[in-house]
């Protein structure tokens, strides 16, 4: 008989999370890697040990925003400070029903422009320490077009 979560996305984003005071915790080191291809790496990059080679290794709380690890980003890569620059993050993880990683896309942000999923943090998308953030950058001439409706005029 299989188990599922009946815990949707709403939920998770509604569970109250406890403040971090970052004067008295220790910072997690978070391994973070990057493409530029408008991609995430694909999985058997994590495998047998092995990481992709664009790492990028931040010492954050778990909760950090997306907002503020895009500024983090962007402090080492020149090119994302383009505004209108897409960020798209996603967590990897360990598969524990079998060998590898699995990957689980949590949010996007947009360089100079306010968003929905900016005050997302790392805690409330249930990141474990151990887990990777994978984040693709995609430049403004490359991007999506912004969701929601396009207006005529």
């Amino acid at each position: 008989m299989a188990v599922e979560s009946r815990v949707t996305q709403e939920e998770i984003k509604k569970e109250p999370e406890k403040p971090i005071d970052r004067e008295k915790t220790c910072p997690l080191l978070l391994r973070v890697f990057t493409t530029n291809n408008g991609r995430h790496h694909r999985m058997d990059e994590f495998s047998r040990g092995n990481v992709p080679s664009s790492e990028l290794q931040i010492y954050t709380w778990m909760d950090a925003t997306l907002k503020e690890l895009t500024s983090l980003v962007k402090e080492v890569y020149s090119d994302a400070r383009k505004k209108g620059t897409h960020f798209n993050f996603a967590i990897v993880y360990p598969d524990p029903k079998r060998q590898g990683y699995r990957v689980k896309e949590i949010g996007s942000t947009i360089s100079g422009r306010k968003g929905s999923d900016d005050s997302m943090t790392l805690q409330s998308q249930r990141f474990q320490i151990g887990d990777y953030l994978d984040i693709t950058i995609t430049p403004p001439n490359r991007a999506p077009p912004p969701p929601g409706r396009m207006r005529p005029y």
